[in-house]
C-alpha cells in the first residue's frame, strides 16, 4: 500500500444557533493590555437563527482505496500540510507510521514545536486511523488496549457563567450526571488587581460548596498569571482543595512554575501547549509540575503522546490530556492504565462544534466514554450534516 495524495476538505454546513455559545470569558495573557482587555457580550440568537459553519478535515488517500481522516484540522496548518508535507508523503507506506513521523521532523529545522509539529499532529492522527481500516481494528486495540474501559471523563465548564449561584447550580447539575470532576476557567488576573483575585478566590469557594468534599475540582488561568499572583491566589484556593491549578504561567517558563508549586503549596498542571517527550521531560526534571496535560493534536500526535505517557510513568507523574478534540485522546487512554491515564477532558459547550459534521456523537454516560468500535479512529463525516464538501489547495 502506498500514499497517492493528502488532502485538506472544507465541510460546510448550516446550524440552528441554540443560545449563547459561551456565558463568560477566562481570563486572557492580553488582558496585561488594558485596550485589548475587552468585556464579554454574550451573543443573544434570534428565534429561528442560523449560522453557517467551515471545519477543515485532513484525508490521506492510497493505491488500494483505503483512506485515513482526521479533524477539524485548525486553518494555520493547511498550507504547512499541503505545502511542505504532501510531496514527502507521496509513494509512503502509510503503515510505515514511525518513520513517517521521524522523517517530517528531521526535514524541517523548526519542527520541535508550534505549527509544524501541530501539522505532524493531524498527520499523525489521521494515519493512526487509516492503519485501523486497513486492519479492521479500533485503534485503541492496535495500540495494546483495552486496558481501560470505559475511560473516565471530566467536565471541563469552559464558557458557562461565573456568577456564583448560576456556577452553583451548573456544577450540581453535572455532578448529578456522574462526572467525577470538573474544571472552571478564572476570569481575573494580575490587571483586574486585589478585587479580581478575590473573586477568584469567591469562584472557587462557590465551587466546592456547591459540589461538597467528594468531587475533584481543576481551576484554569490560561498562561495569563505572574508567579506572586499565582502564589497569592494558590495560597487563598488551598483549603478548597484543588485538584490542580492549572497554567498559571507560560509552560516553557519551568523556574517559574517551580516557584509556584512550591509557594503556593497546591498541584500544577500544564502541557497542552508542549510539543514533545522532550519537552515534557524538561519540565519532570525539574520537579515542575504534577500533571501533564499534552493534547494529541498538538504534540505530535497519537505516536508521540504514547512517548509521552512513557515518560510521564517513569516519573509517576500522571498524564491528562487536554481535550481539543477527543478521538485520538480517548483512544489512547482506553489503551493505557489508569494510573498513567487517568482521565479524558470533555468541553461541554465545545464539543457538539468540534463534533457538529460526524456521524455519531461521543458524550459521556455517568461521567464516562467508550472508544467508538468502528475501524479506525472513528472520524466519519455525515453527508445529512454538510452542504459542501471541497478539496482545498
Amino acid at each position: 500500500m502506498r500514499i497517492t495524495d493528502v488532502v485538506l476538505l472544507e465541510v460546510s454546513g448550516e446550524f440552528p444557533v441554540e443560545g449563547p455559545f459561551s456565558e463568560e470569558r477566562r481570563v486572557d495573557p492580553l488582558d496585561a493590555y488594558p485596550e485589548f482587555s475587552q468585556p464579554f457580550a454574550p451573543h443573544r440568537p434570534e428565534p429561528g437563527e442560523r449560522a453557517r459553519h467551515r471545519d477543515l478535515f485532513l484525508e490521506i488517500r492510497t493505491d488500494e482505496e483505503v483512506t485515513g481522516l482526521f479533524g477539524p484540522v485548525d486553518g494555520p496548518h493547511a498550507p504547512i500540510l499541503r505545502r511542505e508535507m504532501r510531496s514527502v508523503l507521496i509513494d509512503c507506506d502509510p503503515l510505515a507510521i514511525e518513520a513517517i513521523w521521524d522523517l517530517l521532523l528531521r526535514r524541517n529545522r523548526h519542527a520541535r514545536s508550534g505549527h509544524y509539529m501541530m501539522a505532524m499532529s493531524a498527520l499523525d492522527c489521521a494515519l493512526w486511523d487509516l492503519k485501523g481500516k486497513a486492519l479492521g481494528l479500533p485503534v485503541y486495540r492496535l495500540l495494546g488496549g483495552p486496558v481501560q474501559e470505559p475511560v473516565r471523563a471530566y467536565a471541563s465548564m469552559l464558557g458557562f457563567s461565573l456568577e456564583p449561584d448560576a456556577l452553583a447550580r451548573r456544577a450540581q447539575e453535572y455532578q448529578a450526571l456522574g462526572y467525577h470532576a470538573q474544571k472552571w476557567f478564572f476570569r481575573h488576573g494580575p490587571a483586574d488587581g486585589g478585587e479580581g483575585a478575590s473573586r477568584n478566590v469567591a469562584m472557587v469557594r462557590a465551587a466546592r460548596e456547591a459540589v461538597g468534599d467528594g468531587p475533584a475540582l481543576m481551576f484554569d488561568a490560561f498562561n495569563s498569571w505572574d508567579v506572586p499572583y499565582a502564589v497569592d491566589v494558590g495560597r487563598r484556593i488551598a483549603e478548597y482543595r484543588p485538584a490542580w491549578l492549572e497554567e498559571p504561567v507560560p509552560c516553557n517558563r519551568i523556574r517559574a512554575l517551580r516557584t509556584i508549586r512550591e509557594r503556593a503549596g497546591i498541584p500544577i498542571a500544564t502541557g497542552e501547549h508542549l510539543y514533545s517527550r522532550w519537552q515534557v521531560k524538561d519540565l519532570l526534571d525539574a520537579d515542575a509540575v504534577d500533571v501533564i496535560q499534552a493534547d494529541p493534536d498538538w504534540c505530535g500526535g497519537i505516536s508521540e503522546l504514547l512517548k509521552i505517557a512513557s515518560v510521564c510513568s517513569a516519573y509517576d507523574v500522571p498524564l491528562c490530556p487536554h481535550g481539543h478534540s477527543l478521538h485520538a485522546a480517548l483512544h489512547v487512554a482506553a489503551a493505557l492504565p489508569a494510573n498513567v491515564l487517568p482521565q479524558v477532558e470533555f468541553l461541554i459547550l465545545h464539543q457538539p462544534h468540534k463534533q457538529r459534521f460526524m456521524r455519531g456523537y461521543l458524550q459521556p454516560e455517568g461521567g464516562v466514554l467508550r472508544p467508538p468500535e468502528t475501524p479506525g479512529l472513528g472520524i466519519e463525516l455525515d453527508p445529512t450534516k454538510t452542504d459542501t464538501v471541497r478539496e482545498i489547495e
